[in-house]
């Protein structure tokens, strides 16, 4: 199987943003240690006894606006490295396994991540009714948050090129030529174009929140039930 040259490019992002993470500012490219010191924070936060009374008493998407606002304030208002860190914060998994084209092996790339008494706790306390339909299981929507947020970025520090839609493209053919289970989930998708839209709007609003937006698909679907 060959790579077309959309498939190629998106290949070579996947490179940059999993394999090599480095946020580009100012001129210059930051070290992944600093995007360890936030993921490790911000996991710890979710992790943090604090998080767990949170919980008791607000609702999935009120807890997704705490940790976004806390990342904010801990990269002291840069939105895009508060946005990448919380890609990785949120993914609920330390490696993810591709299958590269051409090759009969299966590789196990490894994710920034806190280490593993801090990753157990975070991934128990990571939101889950994210829409109206999450599944009623222990998981949930848990995987929509690296989703939301990982388009935000894209779209919040797209400057020069249109990457409005490059997540949702770059999952696509992720998950159809590289990653070992390769069934699409539309929802995936439609948390993809929520998080654009959030980028987009945080451009224009630094007082918008993620709740505020990933709303919106519950509120779609009931005014244009299928």
């Amino acid at each position: 199987m060959q790579l077309n040259a959309r498939q190629f490019f998106i290949s070579i992002f996947l490179d940059s943003l999993f394999l090599f993470p480095v946020i580009f500012n100012a001129g210059v490219f930051a070290q992944q240690s600093n995007l360890s010191k936030a993921v490790n924070y911000l996991s710890g936060f979710i992790a943090s006894d604090y998080f767990r009374e949170l919980k008791k008493s607000n609702n999935d998407l009120a807890l997704v606006d705490t940790i976004y606002l806390r990342a904010v304030k801990f990269e002291k208002n840069d939105y895009s490295n508060a946005l990448f860190a919380l890609i990785f914060t949120t993914v609920p998994y330390k490696s993810v396994p591709i299958k590269l084209p051409l090759l009969p092996f299966i590789i196990h790339f490894p994710l920034t991540a806190a280490p593993d008494s801090i990753f157990i706790l975070k991934n128990r306390n990571l939101p889950k009714e994210l829409y109206f339909d999450s599944p009623k299981d222990k998981f949930g929507d848990k995987d929509k948050l690296a989703h939301f947020f990982g388009s935000a970025f894209i779209s919040y520090s797209s400057n020069i090129f249109d990457l409005s839609n490059l997540i949702g493209y770059f999952v696509e053919v992720f998950e159809n030529d590289f990653k070992v289970q390769s069934s699409i989930d539309p929802r995936d998708l439609q948390t993809d174009s929520l998080g654009d839209i959030f980028g987009e709007l945080l451009k224009k609003n630094k007082n918008i929140l993620p709740s505020q937006v990933m709303i919106i698909r519950s509120l779609l679907f009931f005014k244009y039930p299928l």
